[in-house]
């Protein structure tokens, strides 16, 4: 009336691997990323403008300009000045064989502003200028 470790009638010791304990891990694991993967987002604050459009499918990290509130200019995570940007570009452009560059403006940041951004990377070499936003909900 117990538990026994043996089939009925076979004569031979039960050999099948327990699993429990892996699906437990495989669980905690999952719980684990899911909390995780939120905070693994870029560390930098920007109020994107919100539209309608299909987001882009990206082959490689993309090289992103972000233009924060106060107007600060971030070439990845790197503080450029306005007026070394175009000559950064240059730079990063130089052995490169596609100069896309994607632009992440906050939307309370001045027209001027994004266009001087954009003006420094055409001067630069730049083929592809990307606008990143966020969709609409």
């Amino acid at each position: 009336m117990g538990a026994s470790l043996r089939h009925q009638g076979a004569g031979r010791p039960l050999s099948e691997i327990n699993v429990t304990p892996f699906v437990d891990v495989m669980l905690v694991l999952l719980i684990i990323f899911m909390v995780t993967a939120p905070m693994m987002q870029q560390g930098v604050d920007v109020d994107l403008p919100k539209t309608t459009t299909q987001p882009m499918r990206v082959k490689d990290e993309p090289l992103i300009l972000t233009i924060k509130k106060d107007g600060t200019l971030l070439l990845g995570r790197q503080e450029v000045p306005q007026a070394g940007l175009q000559k950064k570009l240059e730079a990063i452009f130089e052995g490169v064989d596609t100069k896309e560059l994607y632009l992440r403006a906050d939307q309370s940041v001045p027209y001027g502003t994004v266009a001087r951004a954009m003006a420094a990377a055409r001067e630069a070499g730049a083929t592809k200028l990307g606008m990143v936003t966020e969709p609409e909900r």
